[in-house]
């Protein structure tokens, strides 16, 4: 039951309908706690990321219907590029305090997801600092990557310099194609776009997914 209704959350949750009333009741500051939330802490990787910055950017441009006074872009872009930021250094240092600990308990939770966090551990793994920006536009890895990177003692400077490029570089290009997007005919279909790019950016879980699965099976 509890499952039934948290995936039916889940799924609300990345609906334009639904995105474009949490931006009109809570503005700027309820897109930037979901921002935050969303690659700073583990308990958020189910939170929306890129389609409230594509809702974000529609509803920014003044061309909009759905336009809110006081949603301007420049605002809208230093915002979510600060929570960007500064979710995924939260997430880091997280992992450096927090990482052995929760890679030791025993049980998995809905909110410390252990495959998640492995899954991420392999991407990092795999491709080092190059995992920092792309994570960035891969649902659950961006929320778990900042975590593991920490968790492996990767240099903070390093971290830092890569955080900075991977976070400018996903909120100024998703919320810009929004933006555009809501001066055109397609801000009608914004419901298919928005699946179009969760699916697209979930393909890299999928295949990880597959790959550890099949990696397993070939061991055993």
């Amino acid at each position: 039951m509890w499952e039934e209704s948290g995936l039916d959350l889940i799924k609300s949750l990345h609906k334009a309908d639904t995105l474009i009333q949490l931006i009109s009741s809570g503005g700027i500051a309820v897109i930037t706690a979901i921002v935050f939330a969303e690659t700073g802490l583990l308990a958020g990787f189910f939170l929306p990321g890129d389609s409230l910055l594509i809702t974000a950017g529609v509803i920014a441009n003044p061309a909009n219907p759905n336009h809110l006074e006081g949603f301007h872009l420049p605002w809208v872009l230093l915002s979510l590029n600060i929570a960007a930021i500064v979710g995924n250094q939260t997430g880091f240092f997280l992992g450096r305090k927090f990482g052995q600990w929760i890679e030791g308990r025993e049980k998995s939770s809905f909110f410390l997801n252990k495959k998640h966090l492995k899954n991420a551990q392999g991407f990092y793994q795999k491709y080092g600092v190059f995992s920092i920006i792309a994570a960035r536009f891969i649902p659950i890895f961006r929320t778990f990557v900042p975590f593991s990177a920490g968790a492996a003692r990767m240099p903070y400077r390093k971290f830092l310099v890569w955080d900075l490029f991977g976070g400018t570089l996903w909120i100024q290009s998703l919320v810009w194609i929004g933006y555009y997007l809501g001066q055109t005919e397609l801000a009608n279909r914004l419901d298919k776009i928005i699946l179009l790019v969760i699916i697209v950016s979930t393909l890299p879980v999928i295949i990880t997914a597959i790959r550890a699965k099949l990696s397993k099976e070939v061991l055993s």
